[in-house]
């Protein structure tokens, strides 16, 4: 896989988290969401902007987004 797919793939994996079930529960995603969106920002301005590798900034984005599992609120199609 090109380094160029792999962060595409990464920024995908961050921001592919599952749907909340209710509106509290969306509470909880839309912050996750949030924090992931940013850490995908990050990783892709380095690459864009400062011209950073897209391999490593593949690696650095999901060393980010596993400290923030998508956790801690119920998902669409989970059973209460």
């Amino acid at each position: 896989m090109s380094a160029d797919r792999d962060l595409l793939t990464a920024v995908l994996e961050a921001l592919a988290i599952p749907y909340p079930a209710t509106v509290g529960d969306g509470e909880v995603h839309d912050r996750i969401l949030l924090d992931r969106v940013m850490d995908a920002r990050v990783a892709l301005e380095g690459v864009l902007q400062r011209g950073d590798d897209a391999g490593w900034s593949a690696d650095y984005l999901r060393s980010r987004i596993a400290e923030k599992p998508a956790t801690g609120y119920r998902t669409t199609g989970e059973s209460r």
